[in-house]
């Protein structure tokens, strides 16, 4: 075996998969890749265990508690059967091809050490290459090590901060002394660079440990020249970094470094720098102040007032009225929470379609400031408009409003044309303001955790507005069917699409009129399309029915039999309810290039593909000719399905969420009064399917 490549894995579930894939997705048969969960507390051994059943390449070591990035290495090391070793970090990337490269070079030469070229990648997914550090001497730089080299000079990593500074410099040095490193001129390994006050990023005294890592270094080198050199490269890197050393201790830095130049002169830029950077944003800030002075005003007066302890503010659909999981958690609140006062931000255009004796404000209106500034809770699926300031004591749940498929946050930077404009900023701005972040799955919270990095807690309770998934009687179902016309013996399709980024409109890929007619009179199909879209869009006709203006799409999943769609989050809700979901998806690969997605919807896996396929109209047809729209095959793909995404929702999950909440469970760790835990997808009841083609 050519090659062992040595993950650590703390609190990284946000980048571990792909940093595994990217390695797995190299040489057929290479590399060995040894993942050693250093104690995590949040997904990452779980997904570190779900690659290696998948692939036998991947073995997992776990260390009986955290020791750090450098013991949880050595492990690694120790456990290797490769001939040589390379160290990638758990938010790292083996960039495409890099292994053939490799191969190729070690073919023409046998290096104790061989450096790798690499690149950084940051938040916004801009990318950059630093450049070359001279012989090699830059912890930065990745390598790989012969692995009887590693061994026989007693190598290691240290204990603590800045671990790979010994090993790392002194392989380099022992390696360019004996003529056997050498450097392979290709960017093979991505750094991505983690947002500065993410836990992998906290400023503090902690970063002086480099100091003393390259003491010990230089005692041990005879204070060499070119460690020397690095020494002071690296120094300055770390004292310029804001992730690393806060401002308040930049001078102490410095002079316990003993580093060449005035303290006070690199002041003075970085005083000049941060004074041309408050003149830019006090521009802003007047800006936006001539904009909205009057409801300013009245708003910073507001924020004077006490915070009212019973009230809830709920938003859903940047303010298009009462919907999903916020309106899902105030009807349960309205009964284990009575107490609490909720009301609704809405836009005045949504207005007229409120439930009767709702209780709202309209959007920038001044009752709309008061009621943000004095709530004590914030509970939206999306954003609140305006812009608020978050004050100490209000409490902010971000429910969001589906599962991911597509790209979202700061995935959405490798996709510039179809992001509208969008402020990356603003993005992780927003983050900051929320305490808690709702997921209805693993995969949810492991996308979150990248995509919007801030400081909340992940709620892992499920989505409430699917609990009438589960809770819904038969009674009721019919009700609802009745209430659509629709007749009982009928078999009832779903139709909802998504929207396109890359189009403008409503540009159906699905006639159906047609559908409906193939299928015949036993057959009727409803229209769901995209909220962006309005009620404009589809049209009824004969066999179809347009519900696009339906208040609640958990609703229609409760009456139908089957789900046509093709890239929407509702397929991750629809499974909660077992029964059949088709993909039509004529237009995959533009979605994907365009908008980017995490998964292969048409890879045929059990945990991705949900249920049938179909690329064409044709194909649709002849999938409800041959019953393979609800065979035994699809079953299988359906119950995988259910079983990857569907792992908290049970129809409690707002029971859990209000009780959290509201009812004394808001600290971290702290159980909520009478919290319900969430049963196995396995042991919940099938719900009961409402036509024809049950059983």
């Amino acid at each position: 075996m050519l090659l062992s490549v040595v993950v650590p894995a703390h609190r990284v579930q946000g980048y571990l998969r792909a940093a595994i894939e990217s390695v797995l997705g190299q040489i057929p048969g290479e590399p060995e890749l040894l993942v050693v969960d250093d104690g995590s507390r949040d997904g990452s051994a779980a997904i570190a265990a779900e690659l290696a059943r998948r692939d036998p390449r991947v073995r997992v070591i776990t260390l009986p508690e955290h020791l750090g990035a450098g013991p949880a290495r050595n492990a690694g090391a120790a456990a290797a059967r490769g001939r040589y070793l390379l160290f990638l970090d758990g938010d790292g990337l083996l960039l495409p091809g890099a292994l053939d490269a490799v191969a190729d070079r070690l073919a023409t030469g046998d290096p104790d050490v061989l450096l790798l070229g690499h690149d950084r990648v940051d938040r916004w997914g801009d990318v950059s290459a630093p450049g070359p550090a001279p012989d090699g001497f830059s912890t930065d730089v990745p390598r790989l090590f012969r692995r009887t080299f590693w061994t026989a000079h007693g190598l290691h990593f240290t204990d603590g901060p800045y671990e790979d500074v010994l090993p790392v410099h002194r392989a380099t040095l022992v390696a360019a002394d004996a003529g056997t490193l050498d450097t392979l001129d290709r960017i093979c390994v991505r750094h991505r660079i983690r947002r500065p006050g993410t836990p992998a990023t906290t400023p503090g005294r902690h970063h002086f440990a480099v100091l003393d890592a390259y003491r010990r270094l230089l005692a041990e080198t005879g204070d060499d020249p070119r460690i020397r050199a690095a020494r002071t490269r690296h120094l300055l890197a770390v004292l310029d970094d804001p992730g690393r050393i806060a401002p308040g201790d930049r001078a102490a830095f410095h002079r316990a470094a003993g580093l060449p130049g005035s303290y006070p002169a690199r002041r003075a830029r970085e005083a000049a720098d941060a004074g041309r950077a408050r003149g830019r944003a006090a521009l802003r800030r007047v800006r936006r102040a001539l904009r909205t002075a009057l409801t300013r005003a009245s708003y910073r007066a507001d924020l004077l007032r006490p915070l009212d302890p019973n009230l809830a503010v709920y938003g859903a659909y940047w303010n298009r009225g009462v919907a999903c999981n916020p309106a899902a958690i105030h009807a349960k609140a309205l009964e284990l929470a009575p107490h609490i006062q909720g009301v609704w931000a809405v836009s005045s255009r949504y207005r007229d379609r409120l439930p009767p004796g709702t209780p709202y404000v309209i959007e920038g209106s001044l009752a709309y400031w008061r009621m943000m500034a004095t709530a004590t809770y914030l509970i939206n699926n999306s954003s609140f408009p305006g812009g608020f300031t978050k004050r100490p004591g209000q409490i902010y749940l971000q429910t969001h409003h589906g599962t991911p498929l597509k790209t979202m946050g700061l995935d959405q930077c490798g996709y510039p044309a179809l992001t509208g404009g969008i402020s990356f900023e603003k993005i992780v701005a927003h983050a900051d303001q929320w305490d808690f972040s709702l997921s209805a799955n693993p995969h949810t919270t492991e996308i979150w955790d990248r995509v919007y990095p801030a400081g909340y807690e992940h709620l892992n309770l499920g989505y409430p507005r699917n609990d009438i998934l589960f809770t819904a009687t038969p009674e009721r179902t019919a009700a609802i069917r009745r209430g659509l016309s629709l007749d009982p013996d009928r078999t009832v399709l779903l139709y909802a699409p998504t929207h396109r980024d890359y189009r403008k409109g409503y540009v159906p890929h699905l006639d159906p009129e047609r559908l409906a007619r193939e299928l015949g009179p036993q057959y009727v199909v409803l229209v769901r399309a995209h909220y962006f879209y309005g009620r404009s869009a589809p049209q009824d006709g004969a066999g179809v029915v347009d519900v696009t203006g339906y208040p609640s799409v958990e609703e229609l999943c409760l009456v139908s039999d089957a789900l046509i769609t093709d890239y929407s989050s509702l397929m991750f809700d629809y499974a909660c309810l077992d029964r059949p979901i088709i993909s039509h998806v004529p237009d995959w690969e533009a979605y994907r290039a365009s908008r980017g997605t995490y998964f292969d919807l048409l890879s045929g896996r059990p945990g991705e593909t949900p249920g049938a396929v179909a690329t064409t109209e044709d194909e649709l047809f002849d999938l409800f000719r041959t019953g393979e729209w609800r065979s035994a095959r699809t079953a299988g793909l359906r119950a995988a399905f259910r079983e990857r995404f569907c792992p908290y929702d049970d129809g409690h999950a707002a029971e859990r969420v209000v009780r959290r909440l509201f009812l004394g469970g808001t600290e971290p760790d702290r159980p909520a009064t009478g919290e319900r835990p969430i049963s196995p997808v396995r042991e919940r009841p099938r719900p009961v399917t409402p036509g024809p083609s049950r059983g």
